[in-house]
Protein backbone atom coordinates (compact mmCIF):
# COMPACT_ATOMS: atom_id res chain seq x y z
CA UNK A 1 0.00 0.00 0.00
CA UNK A 2 1.29 3.23 -0.76
CA UNK A 3 1.42 6.22 1.99
CA UNK A 4 -1.58 8.59 -0.27
CA UNK A 5 -3.50 5.06 0.16
CA UNK A 6 -2.77 4.58 3.27
CA UNK A 7 -3.49 8.38 4.33
CA UNK A 8 -6.84 8.48 2.69
CA UNK A 9 -7.86 5.02 4.22
CA UNK A 10 -6.85 5.91 7.71
CA UNK A 11 -8.05 9.44 7.21
CA UNK A 12 -11.74 7.95 6.21
CA UNK A 13 -11.31 5.52 9.48
CA UNK A 14 -10.83 8.05 11.84
CA UNK A 15 -13.50 10.42 10.58
CA UNK A 16 -16.20 7.85 9.96
CA UNK A 17 -15.94 4.96 11.95
CA UNK A 18 -13.85 6.49 15.10
CA UNK A 19 -16.39 9.69 14.74
CA UNK A 20 -12.99 11.77 15.69
CA UNK A 21 -14.31 15.66 15.73
CA UNK A 22 -13.53 17.65 12.22
CA UNK A 23 -10.89 19.64 13.84
CA UNK A 24 -8.89 16.46 15.08
CA UNK A 25 -9.31 15.25 11.46
CA UNK A 26 -8.17 18.19 9.81
CA UNK A 27 -4.96 17.96 12.48
CA UNK A 28 -3.98 14.43 11.63
CA UNK A 29 -4.90 15.66 7.89
CA UNK A 30 -2.31 18.32 8.08
CA UNK A 31 0.67 16.57 9.16
CA UNK A 32 0.00 13.06 6.95
CA UNK A 33 0.46 15.86 4.26
CA UNK A 34 3.26 16.97 5.32
CA UNK A 35 4.84 13.12 5.59
CA UNK A 36 3.63 12.55 2.22
CA UNK A 37 5.61 15.56 1.03
CA UNK A 38 8.76 13.80 3.04
CA UNK A 39 8.45 10.62 1.66
CA UNK A 40 6.47 10.66 -1.62
CA UNK A 41 2.89 9.97 -2.06
CA UNK A 42 3.60 6.63 -4.07
CA UNK A 43 5.61 5.10 -2.14
CA UNK A 44 5.70 1.90 -0.35
CA UNK A 45 4.32 2.19 3.44
CA UNK A 46 6.72 -1.33 3.79
CA UNK A 47 9.66 0.42 2.38
CA UNK A 48 9.78 3.43 4.73
CA UNK A 49 12.75 2.93 7.01
CA UNK A 50 13.22 4.33 10.87
CA UNK A 51 15.97 7.04 9.26
CA UNK A 52 13.55 8.12 6.82
CA UNK A 53 11.00 8.96 9.92
CA UNK A 54 14.06 10.72 11.82
CA UNK A 55 14.87 13.00 8.67
CA UNK A 56 11.39 13.94 8.61
CA UNK A 57 11.36 15.09 12.20
CA UNK A 58 15.03 16.74 12.16
CA UNK A 59 13.96 18.75 8.88
CA UNK A 60 10.95 20.19 10.93
CA UNK A 61 13.39 21.11 13.65
CA UNK A 62 15.80 22.79 11.14
CA UNK A 63 12.77 24.73 9.52
CA UNK A 64 11.95 26.09 12.96
CA UNK A 65 8.73 24.41 14.04
CA UNK A 66 7.90 24.10 17.81
CA UNK A 67 8.53 20.84 19.97
CA UNK A 68 4.75 20.83 20.39
CA UNK A 69 4.18 21.09 16.53
CA UNK A 70 6.63 18.27 15.99
CA UNK A 71 5.90 16.20 18.77
CA UNK A 72 2.01 16.25 17.21
CA UNK A 73 3.64 14.60 13.83
CA UNK A 74 5.02 12.44 15.72
CA UNK A 75 2.40 11.10 16.71
CA UNK A 76 0.29 11.55 13.85
CA UNK A 77 2.83 9.32 11.63
CA UNK A 78 2.47 7.13 15.22
CA UNK A 79 -1.07 6.37 14.17
CA UNK A 80 -0.84 5.48 10.88
CA UNK A 81 2.08 2.98 11.13
CA UNK A 82 -0.48 1.42 14.06
CA UNK A 83 -3.01 1.28 11.63
CA UNK A 84 -1.62 0.08 8.93
CA UNK A 85 0.16 -2.96 11.39
CA UNK A 86 -2.98 -3.70 12.61
CA UNK A 87 -4.91 -4.46 9.47
CA UNK A 88 -1.73 -6.33 8.18
CA UNK A 89 -0.39 -3.76 5.34
CA UNK A 90 3.26 -3.56 7.00
CA UNK A 91 5.20 -6.56 8.66
CA UNK A 92 7.01 -4.14 11.33
CA UNK A 93 5.97 -0.99 12.47
CA UNK A 94 9.58 0.99 12.31
CA UNK A 95 7.71 4.08 14.14
CA UNK A 96 7.88 2.68 17.23
CA UNK A 97 11.22 3.87 17.74
CA UNK A 98 10.75 7.06 16.78
CA UNK A 99 10.53 9.57 19.82
CA UNK A 100 9.36 12.48 21.03
CA UNK A 101 11.30 15.57 21.55
CA UNK A 102 11.47 17.54 24.38
CA UNK A 103 9.52 19.74 25.14
CA UNK A 104 10.45 23.31 27.16
CA UNK A 105 8.86 24.59 29.86
CA UNK A 106 6.13 27.11 29.74
CA UNK A 107 4.04 28.73 32.41
CA UNK A 108 0.67 29.63 30.12
CA UNK A 109 -0.02 32.71 29.60
CA UNK A 110 -2.88 34.21 32.01
CA UNK A 111 -4.86 37.33 32.69
CA UNK A 112 -4.99 39.06 35.86
CA UNK A 113 -7.95 40.06 37.81
CA UNK A 114 -7.85 43.34 36.76
CA UNK A 115 -7.28 42.83 33.20
CA UNK A 116 -9.81 40.10 33.09
CA UNK A 117 -12.61 42.32 34.53
CA UNK A 118 -11.68 45.37 31.80
CA UNK A 119 -11.46 43.38 29.26
CA UNK A 120 -15.19 41.72 29.75
CA UNK A 121 -15.98 45.08 30.45
CA UNK A 122 -15.36 46.87 26.80
CA UNK A 123 -17.67 45.93 24.78
CA UNK A 124 -20.53 47.86 26.98
CA UNK A 125 -17.63 50.61 27.27
CA UNK A 126 -16.71 50.64 23.69
CA UNK A 127 -19.43 49.09 21.59
CA UNK A 128 -17.01 48.14 18.50
CA UNK A 129 -19.27 45.38 17.29
CA UNK A 130 -22.43 43.61 18.92
CA UNK A 131 -22.05 44.79 22.49
CA UNK A 132 -24.57 41.88 23.84
CA UNK A 133 -23.42 38.83 21.93
CA UNK A 134 -19.80 40.27 22.87
CA UNK A 135 -19.73 40.63 26.08
CA UNK A 136 -21.93 36.94 26.78
CA UNK A 137 -18.61 35.61 25.01
CA UNK A 138 -16.29 36.87 26.98
CA UNK A 139 -17.59 36.18 30.23
CA UNK A 140 -18.57 32.80 29.05
CA UNK A 141 -15.10 31.69 28.24
CA UNK A 142 -13.69 32.83 31.34
CA UNK A 143 -16.89 31.54 34.10
CA UNK A 144 -16.45 28.12 31.94
CA UNK A 145 -12.72 27.54 30.46
CA UNK A 146 -13.67 26.19 27.76
CA UNK A 147 -12.44 25.98 24.29
CA UNK A 148 -12.83 28.39 21.57
CA UNK A 149 -14.04 25.59 19.41
CA UNK A 150 -16.23 24.36 22.09
CA UNK A 151 -18.13 27.91 22.29
CA UNK A 152 -18.36 27.96 18.91
CA UNK A 153 -20.08 24.79 18.48
CA UNK A 154 -22.65 26.09 21.13
CA UNK A 155 -26.13 25.43 20.05
CA UNK A 156 -29.11 26.90 22.16
CA UNK A 157 -30.85 24.22 23.01
CA UNK A 158 -26.81 22.85 24.80
CA UNK A 159 -27.76 26.26 27.60
CA UNK A 160 -29.92 24.87 30.53
CA UNK A 161 -33.60 26.72 30.90
CA UNK A 162 -32.29 29.14 33.66
CA UNK A 163 -28.83 29.97 31.74
CA UNK A 164 -26.44 28.37 34.93
CA UNK A 165 -24.94 25.45 32.90
CA UNK A 166 -23.80 24.30 29.44
CA UNK A 167 -23.16 20.95 26.92
CA UNK A 168 -20.29 21.07 25.35
CA UNK A 169 -18.70 19.04 23.04
CA UNK A 170 -14.87 18.36 23.76
CA UNK A 171 -12.04 16.97 22.29
CA UNK A 172 -12.52 12.97 21.09
CA UNK A 173 -16.53 14.31 20.92
CA UNK A 174 -16.98 13.86 24.54
CA UNK A 175 -19.35 15.90 26.48
CA UNK A 176 -19.10 17.52 29.70
CA UNK A 177 -21.25 20.20 31.63
CA UNK A 178 -19.95 23.44 31.95
CA UNK A 179 -21.17 26.46 34.83
CA UNK A 180 -21.71 29.82 34.36
CA UNK A 181 -21.61 32.51 36.96
CA UNK A 182 -24.13 35.32 37.49
CA UNK A 183 -21.90 37.68 35.43
CA UNK A 184 -21.93 35.39 32.88
CA UNK A 185 -26.02 33.85 32.95
CA UNK A 186 -27.08 37.89 32.91
CA UNK A 187 -24.70 38.73 29.84
CA UNK A 188 -26.39 35.62 28.32
CA UNK A 189 -29.66 35.99 29.02
CA UNK A 190 -29.57 40.10 27.63
CA UNK A 191 -27.87 38.59 24.57
CA UNK A 192 -30.74 35.65 23.72
CA UNK A 193 -32.93 38.67 24.14
CA UNK A 194 -31.55 40.49 21.73
CA UNK A 195 -30.88 37.45 19.25
CA UNK A 196 -34.18 36.61 19.34
CA UNK A 197 -35.31 39.97 18.02
CA UNK A 198 -32.57 40.07 15.81
CA UNK A 199 -32.92 36.85 14.10
CA UNK A 200 -37.00 35.83 15.13
CA UNK A 201 -36.75 32.85 12.84
CA UNK A 202 -33.67 30.91 14.30
CA UNK A 203 -34.66 27.66 16.24
CA UNK A 204 -32.84 26.06 19.21
CA UNK A 205 -31.07 23.43 17.13
CA UNK A 206 -29.00 27.32 15.83
CA UNK A 207 -26.14 28.02 16.85
CA UNK A 208 -26.06 30.09 20.07
CA UNK A 209 -23.12 32.71 18.74
CA UNK A 210 -24.36 34.49 15.87
CA UNK A 211 -22.32 36.82 13.00
CA UNK A 212 -23.98 39.82 11.60
CA UNK A 213 -25.42 38.01 8.92
CA UNK A 214 -27.10 35.24 11.59
CA UNK A 215 -25.00 32.13 10.58
CA UNK A 216 -22.23 30.59 13.83
CA UNK A 217 -19.70 32.80 14.68
CA UNK A 218 -16.67 30.49 13.90
CA UNK A 219 -13.82 30.14 15.98
CA UNK A 220 -11.82 32.54 13.77
CA UNK A 221 -14.49 35.01 14.52
CA UNK A 222 -14.48 34.81 18.06
CA UNK A 223 -10.97 35.06 18.21
CA UNK A 224 -11.14 38.63 16.23
CA UNK A 225 -13.78 39.77 18.86
CA UNK A 226 -11.30 39.47 21.08
CA UNK A 227 -8.72 40.92 19.15
CA UNK A 228 -10.57 44.29 18.68
CA UNK A 229 -11.23 44.92 22.78
CA UNK A 230 -8.07 43.78 23.83
CA UNK A 231 -6.20 45.50 21.05
CA UNK A 232 -5.59 49.15 20.42
CA UNK A 233 -9.00 50.08 20.05
CA UNK A 234 -9.51 48.56 23.38
CA UNK A 235 -7.54 47.66 26.85
CA UNK A 236 -4.02 46.84 24.77
CA UNK A 237 -3.36 43.49 26.35
CA UNK A 238 -3.35 41.88 23.14
CA UNK A 239 -5.35 38.60 25.01
CA UNK A 240 -6.31 35.77 22.61
CA UNK A 241 -8.90 32.67 23.78
CA UNK A 242 -6.92 30.19 25.11
CA UNK A 243 -5.87 32.82 27.27
CA UNK A 244 -9.43 33.07 29.00
CA UNK A 245 -8.48 28.81 29.75
CA UNK A 246 -6.02 29.75 31.42
CA UNK A 247 -7.10 32.15 33.49
CA UNK A 248 -9.97 30.20 34.47
CA UNK A 249 -7.51 27.40 35.78
CA UNK A 250 -5.76 29.53 37.42
CA UNK A 251 -8.19 31.74 38.99
CA UNK A 252 -9.38 28.24 40.38
CA UNK A 253 -6.36 26.52 41.83
CA UNK A 254 -5.25 29.99 43.51
CA UNK A 255 -8.97 29.46 45.21
CA UNK A 256 -8.19 26.27 46.95
CA UNK A 257 -10.31 24.33 43.98
CA UNK A 258 -9.33 20.57 43.91
CA UNK A 259 -6.99 19.56 40.91
CA UNK A 260 -9.02 16.74 39.50
CA UNK A 261 -11.93 18.95 39.69
CA UNK A 262 -10.48 21.84 37.25
CA UNK A 263 -9.15 18.68 35.15
CA UNK A 264 -12.88 17.47 34.60
CA UNK A 265 -14.33 21.28 34.62
CA UNK A 266 -11.64 21.57 31.47
CA UNK A 267 -12.19 18.40 29.63
CA UNK A 268 -8.69 16.64 30.46
CA UNK A 269 -8.13 13.58 29.43
CA UNK A 270 -4.67 13.44 31.79
CA UNK A 271 -4.46 14.99 34.74
CA UNK A 272 -1.08 15.97 33.42
CA UNK A 273 -2.11 18.52 31.03
CA UNK A 274 -3.87 20.33 34.08
CA UNK A 275 -1.07 20.05 36.81
CA UNK A 276 0.75 22.66 34.22
CA UNK A 277 -1.23 25.57 35.77
CA UNK A 278 0.34 24.46 39.67
CA UNK A 279 3.30 25.90 38.74
CA UNK A 280 1.67 29.43 38.01
CA UNK A 281 0.22 29.08 41.49
CA UNK A 282 3.55 27.89 43.09
CA UNK A 283 5.42 31.32 41.48
CA UNK A 284 2.23 33.23 43.10
CA UNK A 285 3.11 31.69 47.04
CA UNK A 286 6.76 32.23 46.51
CA UNK A 287 5.85 35.73 45.57
CA UNK A 288 3.24 36.38 48.29
CA UNK A 289 5.86 34.89 50.91
CA UNK A 290 9.09 36.82 49.81
CA UNK A 291 6.24 40.18 49.90
CA UNK A 292 5.05 39.36 53.31
CA UNK A 293 7.53 38.03 55.23
CA UNK A 294 8.77 40.73 57.66
CA UNK A 295 12.62 39.09 56.87
CA UNK A 296 12.05 39.62 53.69
CA UNK A 297 10.08 43.05 53.41
CA UNK A 298 13.46 43.81 55.06
CA UNK A 299 15.90 42.96 52.42
CA UNK A 300 13.32 44.52 50.16
CA UNK A 301 13.00 47.82 51.31
CA UNK A 302 17.21 48.08 52.44
CA UNK A 303 16.72 47.85 55.79
CA UNK A 304 19.57 46.06 57.72
CA UNK A 305 20.11 44.75 61.28
CA UNK A 306 21.46 46.47 64.22
CA UNK A 307 24.76 47.69 65.05
CA UNK A 308 25.95 44.08 66.78
CA UNK A 309 25.33 42.68 63.14
CA UNK A 310 21.92 41.10 64.06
Amino acid sequence: MTVEEAECEYLNYIENVQMLSKNTVDSYRRDLVQFENFVGAKKQMHDISLDELRSCVGSLSRKGRAAASINRFIVSVHKLFSYCRKWGYIANNVSTELKSVKLPKRVPKFLTQREVDSICMQPAENPLLWEARDRAILELLYSTGCRVSEVSGLNVRDVSADHSSAMVTGKGSKDRRVFLEEDARNALEKYLVERKLRFPHSTDGDALFLNQRGGRLTRRGIALVIARYSGAEGTNYHAFPHMFRHTFATSMLSAGADVRVIQKMLGHENISTTQKYTHITTEQLIQTYNNAFPHGNRKNNGEKGDNNGN
